[in-house]
């Protein structure tokens, strides 16, 4: 991807000309996808998804405030928009902060849908350009955070099923255990970290 640079008006006037910075490998690679997902590049998109699902889930878990079913729903909808809508980028940073955005529009529809009550944390006020500042970072340390404030049994058993996409099944042969036996601990798990990520999100807001 080419960027125009402003030599020409800069030596007609005397000055200096302006150097812009080439764009970064990640820069290059993130164009390369977009513009394969515009064609219709399955793999391509498999790679986006690999590459993006798991970040944002968790931004779509934060948001959420704890509620994983609507995070898996959300994610499958931001890729679902992705494939139909995006088609051009400027650079990786960018490619994340439309994804980002789509998330948190999601996110709003998703819950006004389902009438539930409350703010979702960030989505009152998008901005337009997609390059703006939006405080991502600080809600996945809040969720890095409520990580480590579950007891390390809890943790395990949300990083195994959610981030790893390991089954009931994988993690009940990972600790010699049952499959319901994993499926309640995982329970008593999210509820926890629901607690805890509300509690957390509660003092931003």
């Amino acid at each position: 991807m080419s960027f125009p640079v402003s030599g020409q008006a800069a030596r007609t006037t005397g000055e200096a000309p302006t150097v812009q910075s080439r764009p970064s490998t990640a820069d290059i690679e993130a164009g390369r996808l977009v513009t394969a997902i515009g064609r219709g590049d399955e793999a391509a998109f498999r790679e986006l998804y690999d590459r993006y699902h798991q970040r944002l889930f968790k931004l779509a878990l934060v948001l959420g405030h704890g509620d994983e079913q609507l995070a898996g729903d959300i994610v499958q909808s931001v890729f679902v928009t992705a494939a139909a809508k995006l088609r051009h980028i400027e650079s990786e940073e960018h490619l994340w902060n439309w994804l980002a955005r789509v998330t948190r529009q999601q996110i709003a529809k998703m819950r006004r849908q389902r009438h539930q009550d409350g703010t979702v944390v960030g989505v009152a006020e998008l901005p337009e350009c997609a390059n703006a500042r939006e405080p991502d970072s600080v809600l996945e340390e809040n969720l890095d955070a409520a990580l480590l404030l579950l007891e390390a049994d809890e943790r395990q058993l949300i990083e195994w099923f959610y981030f790893d996409g390991l089954s009931h099944n994988d993690i009940a042969g990972r600790l010699g255990a049952t499959a319901r036996a994993v499926s309640s601990r995982l329970e008593r798990a999210r509820a926890r970290l629901r607690s805890v990520l509300k509690r957390a999100l509660s003092h931003e807001t």
